[in-house]
């Protein structure tokens, strides 16, 4: 068994995914609520998750517990989360939408990495 914090970034490595063409910025908060509002966000790296209008995140990833809370500031997500016990710090994203199914995340006010979620 891997140490969990070598297993923490082994999952978000993998959930990192290359940019694609088809994304546009989600810039305000009502219309990510409508987005996101009773949908689950599903990765292919098991990752499961549902964002909550009133500020909350519940879910799994690879079979432990993601919980987490989250609020839209000056145009970005910025969340704070706890996967297992282990701390996921404060970061602010960059959210992009693709045809109402996909949401695109980029870590870093969108200079950084980003992951690819359907929405269910």
């Amino acid at each position: 068994m891997y140490p969990i914090s070598f297993t923490l970034a082994a999952l978000f490595a993998m959930a990192l995914e290359a940019r694609a063409e088809g994304f546009v910025p989600v810039t305000d908060r009502d219309t990510f609520i409508e987005l996101v509002s009773t949908r689950e966000l599903r990765h292919p790296f098991g990752i499961r998750l549902i964002v909550s209008p009133d500020g909350q995140i519940s879910g799994n990833a690879m079979g432990w517990p993601v919980s987490g809370t989250w609020n839209w500031t000056d145009g970005f997500f910025c969340r704070e989360m706890e996967w297992s016990g282990t701390p996921i710090p404060f970061n602010c994203q960059l959210v992009e939408v693709e045809a109402g199914r996909k949401l695109r995340f980029t870590v870093d006010r969108g200079a950084g990495d980003s992951a690819t979620f359907r929405l269910q």
